[in-house]
């Protein structure tokens, strides 16, 4: 199995048996025994036939690895690949399963329905992550805490938005929109990092104004001119873009006016119970207010009662979409398929 970082250049394979080895140009003590030999530059070459067991073994003397400042690498013959700091090497050694699947799994998209208010009908569908292989429980949302720590956030994200754009295909028609997920902090140069989604939505003869990108966690964004820059390269193209899980942070004048989004999604915790609970009320009728100056169309996600949409659609809310809408699934369904509501 290959490891490719897309923030480094060290390529790893995990072996079920090979060679491990250990370096330091310090001389320091060996922190493990029963090395097989030693090379000329005073690399030790460990012979293993089990990877949990070399993982378990290595795991006892981490910190004195770490803190004698050794290197580590694995290869199938006796000669070393690239070698990396052991906090880097037992990082991947700990979430190989999830890098395996990052590096070489298949993806999908499950599609949630989203729908106009005005009329109930469907606007689109936001494209949501899923491991291909379904044999392997693996939830997104970890699947992505673990590309951020082992540095495989952009690799992800990138399959992510392929895999969201090819769903379309005798699934979605035009003139329906596809809302689709993307990290701003792994598109660290706008011009060269999407030119690759730029490129699958040429090849698909897919028309850019149906795509509408999405930044994923809004109000955790720092870098808020990187994002514009990000935004702007989107809608240069063609295509629509969106600010999810909006709070107070980002539901400004001041914010909403440098970022020109087309549309924000009010963060599903403004929308639990907003037909009862005041503080949501206040906030949705502000985000309201503001979406209007600014003809920002506003998206309430998260709705899994009908008081709720009713709520929404009451104070003028454009778009909606929830469980109670329709629930994420493998092929496109109509919004409503499985209530009795419209």
């Amino acid at each position: 199995m290959n490891i490719a970082c897309a923030n480094c250049a060290v390529t790893m394979k995990y072996l079920d048996t090979g060679y491990f080895f250990l370096h330091n140009a310090q001389n320091y003590t060996l922190p493990l025994k029963g090395y097989s030999s030693q090379l000329e530059d005073g690399t030790y070459v460990f012979l293993y036939e089990n990877l949990n067991v070399l993982y378990e073994n290595l795991v006892k003397k981490e910190g004195i690895m770490e803190e004698d400042g050794w290197k580590c690498s694995i290869n199938v013959i006796d000669q070393p690949g690239p070698f990396m700091a052991v906090s880097r090497f037992m990082l991947l050694m700990k979430h190989r399963e999830m890098v395996e699947v990052i590096q070489n799994g298949e993806f999908i998209s499950h599609l949630q329905p989203i729908i106009d208010l005005s009329d109930y009908s469907l606007l689109g569908y936001e494209s949501l992550l899923r491991a291909g292989d379904q044999s392997k429980s693996i939830n997104p949302g970890q699947l992505f805490e673990v590309a951020a720590i082992t540095g495989f956030h952009s690799m992800l994200d990138q399959k992510a938005r392929k895999s969201a754009i090819e769903c379309r295909i005798g699934q979605v028609n035009p003139g329906i929109k596809s809302f689709i997920n993307f990290l701003p902090s792994t598109i660290y140069n706008p011009e060269f990092c999407l030119r690759h989604t730029f490129q699958i939505v040429n090849e698909l003869g897919l028309n850019p104004e149906d795509l509408v990108f999405e930044v994923v966690e809004t109000e955790k964004i720092e870098d808020v001119e990187h994002l514009k820059s990000v935004l702007d390269v989107y809608k240069r193209e063609g295509m629509k873009v969106a600010l999810d899980d909006v709070g107070s942070g980002f539901a400004t004048i001041e914010m909403l006016t440098l970022l020109k989004p087309d549309y924000v999604k009010i963060d599903r915790s403004f929308i639990n119970h907003c037909d009862s609970v005041p503080e949501n009320q206040e906030f949705l009728h502000k985000v309201m207010q503001i979406a209007t100056e600014l003809n920002i169309l506003v998206l309430a996600e998260g709705i899994e009662r009908k008081e709720e949409l009713l709520f929404c659609k009451k104070i003028g809310v454009h778009y909606a979409q929830g469980y109670f809408i329709g629930k994420p699934a493998l092929e496109a369904k109509e919004p409503f398929a499985q209530s009795l509501f419209v």
